[in-house]
């Protein structure tokens, strides 16, 4: 277990910082962290209930640590840490059903797999949930190979608080499922169902909060092909062990190894992808944890490869370098919130209010409030936290429209031209006005993000 965990804990530490920067999703554990338990409370009766618990440990974190601490490190700890215990527990669920050398290769190529390494360093919490199916799943084994009851009752335990932390973590049980045998499938249906009874008013509450998930799109080519892919890796992999032959030493799964790394692997994605053909829910990071059935099988085989194999292996590594080091700068997030504060921080002398374009993206102001501190936000009318939601909430349209015709010159920041548009009173009134009643002054273009400002006729 040491080599992978030291491997996985030096690769997230590596950069951890990205050059100073955050992005989107990362500046919202910020603000929900930093706010009282009674806003907390009250903003995930509204929204983002799934990720509820993640906030109330980070929330905990800032409180022990305090405001002196450096928020990045605070915020992305607990994702390098959560991936090193993943990696080694591969290593040992490796070990346990194909052998030493297998355990090893498993739990290193789990520590150096892209979307591994990209979501050690975030503050959000998929990586603890990777940790947390890998830990149960090593429980599972346990449980199937001894029939004790702790084993059971550790394994539900810990694939609870996978679902808590993120209530997709639960398709894992469909993964699960089909790897025990038949004698042992009423013990693990005794364990699994009580976890989804616990589960069932988490994803109640959060089925009537679908609005957080609007922005995901429908199914694209680049989704298909990546769980594609990925399937024919694990597809491949698990034929070589087969044709291999010979028995994987301390086998307790029918199927063994590669049932349960091609059950991990393929199972959630595709259920998530058939789910999405009705409700568009896919994103990679919900199913992270498929990258261990990945490298449980790619393990098993460089375990019993031959040298040149395991050559090839390495050349591969070093093929993902120049990857891993992009993954440490500021580019490799979809935006850069902290380029957006220094950009509104000198264009902002120019101007006498803000406003976003949709308005959810006034998240891009939470990282770093003193940049807009000299704008007025021309459409808010409560702050996030005050008013209990992720991204405050807005005058009328009315109201807006007088705000922004007594304000000379606007800052306006919103996504880049071909992005959906919500079709809300606020939104069309901004657009509205600002065709009819302003110039466009002066236009800055950052990664994901358009900051434009606007004048008045002949103020430019």
């Amino acid at each position: 277990m040491l080599i992978p965990c030291v491997l996985s804990l030096a690769l997230g530490l590596w950069g951890v910082r990205r050059e100073g920067t955050l992005w989107r999703d990362e500046v919202v554990t910020y603000d929900m962290a930093r706010r009282t338990p009674g806003q907390l409370w009250g903003t995930l009766a509204d929204a983002d209930a799934v990720h509820g618990l993640h906030y109330l440990l980070m929330q905990g974190l800032f409180r022990l640590f305090g405001d002196d601490a450096d928020r990045l490190l605070v915020l992305r700890l607990p994702s390098v840490l959560a991936t090193a215990a993943a990696c080694g527990l591969l290593a040992l669920l490796g070990q346990h059903l194909a052998g030493p050398r297998a355990g090893l290769a498993a739990g290193v190529v789990l520590a150096v797999l892209p979307p591994v390494q990209r979501y050690a360093q975030e503050g959000r919490s998929y990586a603890l949930v990777l940790a947390l199916v890998v830990w149960a799943t090593y429980l599972l084994v346990r449980a199937v190979g001894t029939g004790r009851v702790r084993f059971w009752a550790g394994y539900g335990a810990v694939v609870l608080g996978a679902c808590l932390l993120h209530e997709f973590a639960v398709l894992v049980l469909t993964a699960h499922v089909l790897v025990v045998p038949a004698h042992r499938r009423r013990a693990f249906l005794g364990t699994a169902l009580p976890v989804c009874v616990l589960l069932a008013p988490l994803a109640l509450l959060s089925a009537t909060q679908s609005a957080q998930v609007a922005w995901i799109g429908g199914i694209g080519l680049t989704d298909v092909l990546g769980v594609a892919g990925m399937t024919g890796l694990g597809v491949g992999c698990a034929l070589w062990l087969r044709r291999a032959g010979g028995p994987l030493p301390g086998r307790t799964l029918p199927g063994g190894l590669p049932r349960l790394g091609l059950a991990l692997l393929v199972v959630p994605a595709a259920l998530l992808l058939a789910v999405s053909l009705v409700k568009p829910l896919y994103v990679d990071r919900y199913v992270l944890y498929s990258n261990a059935g990945a490298a449980l099988l790619i393990g098993a085989v460089l375990g019993r490869a031959r040298p040149r194999v395991l050559l090839v292996a390495g050349a591969a590594v070093l093929a993902l370098l120049p990857y891993s080091v992009h993954l440490r700068t500021p580019d490799s997030r979809l935006e850069n919130v902290t380029a957006i504060g220094d950009t509104v921080r000198a264009a902002g002398q120019d101007a006498d209010g803000v406003l976003y374009l949709p308005g959810r993206r006034r998240v891009w102001s939470l990282a770093d409030p003193a940049a807009f501190g000299g704008l007025r936000d021309l459409a808010r009318s409560g702050t996030p936290a005050s008013s209990r939601t992720l991204y405050g909430t807005e005058v009328d349209p009315g109201t807006l429209r007088a705000r922004m015709l007594a304000t000379p010159r606007i800052l306006l920041l919103s996504d880049p031209a071909g992005q959906p548009m919500d079709r809300v009173a606020q939104e069309e009134m901004k657009r509205r006005i600002l065709d009819s009643e302003f110039e466009d002054c002066r236009r800055w273009r950052l990664r994901a993000v358009t900051i434009t400002l606007y004048a008045r006729p002949g103020e430019c």
